[in-house]
């Protein structure tokens, strides 16, 4: 079993790092004060082949998870809230289209997407429906030549500056939970688009949108998949995006350890480095050992995605424990500050709230839960007598 990260993806994670001291670093602390992301920083990130995609002779590609993985890693430490942006438009948006789109709609939108010129969103969450992905309101009425959507979206990450979004819309009432949605791609600079940004204090400077759809109309070729398979189409969606945002929980964890961890080695109280007291040095030691656990079952699940095999169980434990780990480590990253961390600016301030934050994204920690229990119920489904 080989557990070294190949040349190629080493070398990418290298050359990723000196974009982000460039073009990120010197530029978050006013993105910060002004609470937004320049398109131009996604753009650059499209050019320099940062995204998860690549067309390739008039075939729209997904590249290696784990090279994805790394990526986000690397984003998160600096700002889980440009991860997040990034995420949005690249494992929501992308990948929905990657998945459902058809190949004239992925002629149109896709190499532009990949290089960042068009930025896409996911609107699914409804005021009334967040963890009940299937309780959404939102109609999608077929008319002559395609269909008209009614209702409205909440808690788009990009809404605000994305071109395309992937909408789920009930286009069949009366049928049955599981087959009355249906998947869209709707131009949002088409009339009856109504966007509203909302004010949030996590994953800062992504913005968070409510978009209102009135009357709007969809050509008919931007139904993605298949009628009536909406609700598993965006659960595909999210079992395929949970890695990522794993990756980004796990960069959220690290920057916030690595920032106390130097602290804790300069810092002295009481005569004495903080890093010196035996409490601190083991909080050191199991946290790192914790993240290190996290992270190879994130690379597990990225290995069964590059090999074509079943992830679901793999990236949902990956969350879960993830999760644990970023909101316990962050706040003990901002105790280790003291006052210094309730301060806007400082680095550790945010950490705390992006972990509650990464809690939410793909699935609560009860999503998860369900989610591990029901593979797990799979996988040991058919032995008796108890025995594991």
């Amino acid at each position: 079993m080989e557990f070294s990260i190949p040349a190629k993806l080493s070398h990418d994670g290298e050359r990723f790092q000196e974009f982000l001291d460039e073009h990120l670093v010197p530029n978050l602390a006013v993105w910060y004060q002004n609470g937004m992301i320049p398109r131009s920083f996604l753009a650059r990130m499209g050019k320099g082949g940062w995204f998860g995609f690549k067309m390739k002779d008039s075939l729209f590609k997904k590249l290696p998870a784990l090279r994805e993985a790394i990526i986000f890693e690397r984003l998160a430490k600096i700002s889980p809230g440009v991860a997040v942006a990034v995420l949005a438009h690249n494992d929501l948006g992308l990948v929905g289209l990657w998945l459902f789109g058809s190949e004239e709609v992925k002629q149109k939108y896709a190499a532009l997407a990949a290089r960042g010129k068009t930025l896409l969103c996911l609107g699914n969450t409804e005021s009334v429906a967040g963890s009940d992905v299937a309780g959404i309101s939102m109609t999608a009425k077929q008319v002559k030549g395609g269909w008209v959507l009614n209702g409205t979206k909440a808690y788009i990450t990009n809404g605000s500056m994305s071109d395309v979004a992937v909408i789920t819309a009930v286009s069949d009432p009366r049928a049955k939970r599981n087959i009355r949605l249906s998947m869209f791609l709707v131009d949002l600079g088409s009339e009856g688009v109504k966007r509203t940004k909302l004010h949030k204090q996590g994953w800062i400077p992504s913005d968070l949108t409510r978009i209102q759809f009135t009357d709007v109309f969809v050509p008919e070729d931007h139904l993605m998949g298949e009628r009536g398979r909406g609700l598993q189409q965006v659960l595909t969606i999210f079992t395929y995006s949970r890695v990522p945002i794993t990756a980004l929980t796990l960069g959220t964890a690290v920057g916030a350890f690595e920032m106390a961890l130097v602290h804790a080695k300069d810092r002295k109280i009481f005569g004495r480095k903080i890093a010196e007291f035996q409490n601190k040095a083991f909080d050191i030691a199991d946290f790192y050992a914790r993240i290190e656990a996290v992270r190879l079952v994130l690379w597990k699940a990225c290995w069964a995605i590059d090999r074509g095999r079943d992830f679901r169980l793999e990236s949902s434990m990956a969350k879960y424990l993830a999760v644990i780990i970023a909101r316990e480590v962050t706040a003990w990253a901002a105790d280790l500050f003291g006052a210094a961390s309730i301060i806007f600016e400082h680095p550790i301030h945010k950490f705390p709230m992006d972990a509650w934050a990464v809690s939410l994204g793909e699935g609560t920690q009860d999503v998860q839960k369900l989610i591990i229990f029901r593979e797990v119920m799979k996988r040991y489904g058919d032995m008796t007598g108890g025995r594991i």
